[in-house]
């Protein structure tokens, strides 16, 4: 049974990091794509970036770009996402995912096939 667990969320003040840890178990990654996604209050789940846990290649939106930094620690298993001078507006659950090969977008809920049950990131001002 695959299982994806979210870890390292908190509460922080605006400017400070984080390190959000997605651990994966039950089967073989290793053609996967792994991706964040985070949902505000009222908003809907929003693609952050994504990593290919076969060669590493990094994938992040624009919101994400120059801040957020996606790796991932082959012998863990694990994901992780590093967030920079983080703002009041980063504020959200972000939730690991993981999608199988061969899909023709890396950005969308829709083409995920398992979730991890999130985390919550909440920025102060």
């Amino acid at each position: 049974q695959v299982q994806l667990v979210e870890s390292g969320g908190g509460l922080v003040q605006a400017g400070a990091s984080l390190r959000l840890s997605c651990a994966a178990s039950g089967r073989t990654f290793s053609n996967y794509v792994m991706g964040w996604f985070r949902q505000a209050p009222g908003k809907e789940r929003e693609f952050v970036g994504a990593i290919r846990w076969s060669g590493g290649n990094t994938y992040y939106a624009d919101s994400a770009k120059g801040r957020f930094t996606i790796s991932r620690d082959n012998a863990k298993n694990t994901v992780y996402l590093q967030m920079n001078n983080l703002k009041p507006e980063d504020t959200a659950v972000y939730y690991c995912a993981a999608q199988g090969w061969g899909r023709n977008t890396i950005a969308t809920t829709e083409s995920y096939d398992y979730w991890g049950q999130g985390t919550q990131v909440t920025v102060s001002s």
